[in-house]
């Protein structure tokens, strides 16, 4: 939970480039794989990440949908685009429009109290828990995975190193 703003700002700028490297990493060919059948697909799950931003609207942000419908489009490079400028949307909302006191407020959504502090945690959690997922479905394209947290295998070979085991 977070209970001020600048401490949300500070991780949220961390974590949107992180997932940034990971969107400007897809390929248009990539956008197709899917973990097994039935299951959403690389693009798909993407364009989830970038879509959810909007969803802050509910709780009285001034923040927008991205361009296009909910269903995926066919350009990796426009959904990590809209995911710049959405991310990019949604940082500046909380700075000029959710002051440290606003944090404690809580805002009715869909019938349940969602605790502002605790809502941008979430937004946080959510998209690192997604990132999880685009990292095997990138692999499983044949994709190079950028480093989230630390470097990744591929990573360590482009550096001349060993990778770890």
């Amino acid at each position: 939970m977070f209970t001020k703003t600048s401490d949300f700002l500070t991780e949220w700028k961390q974590e949107t480039a992180i997932t940034q490297r990971l969107l400007d990493a897809l390929t248009d060919d990539s956008l197709n794989q899917e973990v097994a059948p039935g299951y959403r697909t690389l693009g798909q799950l993407a364009w989830h990440i970038a879509w959810s931003l909007s969803y802050l609207k509910d709780l009285g942000l001034n923040v927008s949908k991205p361009a296009g419908e909910e269903a995926a489009p066919e350009s990796a490079a426009f959904i990590a685009s809209e995911y710049c400028r959405l991310s990019a949307e949604l940082l500046q909302a909380v700075e000029s429009e959710w002051p440290d006191e606003v944090l404690g407020q809580t805002v009715n959504l869909f019938g349940q109290d969602w605790h502002l502090g605790r809502t941008l945690r979430f937004v946080i959690q959510h998209e690192v828990h997604h990132r999880g997922q685009l990292t095997i479905l990138m692999r499983q394209a044949g994709l190079s995975v950028p480093g989230v947290y630390g470097p990744t295998r591929d990573e360590w070979i482009e550096k001349g190193q060993k990778p770890l085991l």
